[in-house]
């Protein structure tokens, strides 16, 4: 009896050092969500895809609501998709999205108002097929945003009116919008978006902002606005990055000179791709680029080995290190896509990719490196 009673007595205290010792291994680690994280930095945003909206992946969804705070339609609102048709309007995703951001208190980007690309070919033609005149255009131009910002006043916080109107070189684009409106057109686009959603901030939206002409373009762009006293809120650095770029020197460089404006400056498109990348490619987010699949761009089809697993992790600290310096010019950082699996790097600038560039995993983990981002230096 007295060895039985001893052998409990052994058994207890054991088990009771292994529950102190799986105590004591769980010190130090985050178990708040990534928003809580920079709840003294700033917001922490994802983008949905149509997918999402539509409630299909129920863990999806409880994962963002739980891990941040702002939201970004991925494509539901772009002109191709929310007005597909002369007079036809497809509403339903974005209200699912509309909602889902108001029960959840998540403050919602609409993306994107103006845009060459996903926008259908019957806006800039006339009833002959011919490239339609200033007024026709101009015409259909304040008709959607009517329709589609004014439908979501006082439900959507920001808009990014404007996407990619800038070459790489600073100059402006030589879309549909520019060659038939002329280069006012952005002005314009900013006045009605300001009097169909006057509480919503107005934003401008590009890539490649950290390279010198690039930035010098979007800084005499908005220079310009603000000199004819059109509001524009903020300016989105869209964030498509790799592994060696850009310039952390260049990009604080654009940091500083957008502070200076006096705007929001957020990373809208936040995510690193880990796959190698032909010389010449574009460093952007050109979704027009396209290239054919070889092996050797597509080295990791199964996993990531852990040396790339390391890079990646030192890379977004790296870019932390930069956000969290300048946490007082900078509103937000939004990744594009709540997973791996959500990437459209997976099928871009190459189809039938995989790419790694998010902070959670395909099982929708969060990745080892993600708890520290927000005391990175």
């Amino acid at each position: 009896m007295k060895i039985k009673l001893t052998l409990l007595i052994l058994f207890f205290l054991i088990s009771c050092s292994n529950q102190s010792s799986d105590k004591n291994s769980m010190i130090g680690k985050s178990t708040q969500s990534i928003a809580n994280d920079f709840k003294n930095h700033f917001m922490i945003g994802t983008a949905i895809s149509s997918k999402q909206i539509e409630e299909k992946n129920q863990r999806t969804l409880k994962l963002v609501k739980n891990e941040f705070n702002a939201i970004t339609p991925e494509n539901v609102m772009k002109w191709e998709l929310i007005h597909p048709e002369p007079g036809v309007f497809v509403f339903e995703p974005a209200d699912k999205l509309v909602e889902f951001a108001e029960k959840n208190n998540i403050f919602l980007v609409g993306h994107t108002l103006v845009w060459h690309h996903m926008t259908p070919g019957w806006i800039f033609k006339n009833n002959n097929g011919e490239l339609a005149s200033r007024e026709i255009l101009l015409n259909r131009l304040e008709d959607h945003i009517n329709k589609v910002a004014g439908r979501y006043k006082g439900k959507i916080d920001a808009w990014d009116v404007v996407n990619e109107a800038l070459n790489d070189d600073g100059s402006l684009r030589e879309s549909n919008w520019f060659k038939i409106i002329g280069e006012d057109y952005i002005e314009i686009a900013f006045k009605m978006a300001e009097k169909a959603a006057p509480n919503a901030k107005l934003y401008y939206n590009d890539y490649s902002l950290f390279e010198p002409e690039k930035r010098n373009g979007a800084i005499k762009l908005i220079k310009n606005l603000q000199s004819k006293g059109v509001k524009i809120d903020g300016i989105g650095f869209q964030g498509h990055y790799g592994l060696t770029w850009p310039s952390i020197h260049e990009l604080e460089k654009s940091i500083k000179a957008f502070s200076e404006l006096g705007i929001d400056i957020f990373f809208s498109e936040l995510d690193i791709s880990v796959l190698p990348r032909e010389n010449g490619e574009n460093q952007g987010a050109d979704i027009s680029i396209n290239i054919q699949i070889e092996d050797k761009l597509n080295p990791y089809p199964k996993k990531l080995p852990p040396f790339m697993k390391e890079k990646l992790a030192n890379r977004y600290k790296q870019l932390f290190a930069v956000f969290n310096k300048y946490k007082d010019d900078i509103n937000r950082v939004s990744l594009w896509g709540v997973s791996d699996a959500d990437s459209w790097l997976n099928d871009w600038p190459v189809k039938g990719r995989t790419d790694y560039p998010l902070l959670f995993d395909r099982n929708l983990r969060k990745k080892p490196f993600v708890d520290n981002l927000s005391i990175a230096k």
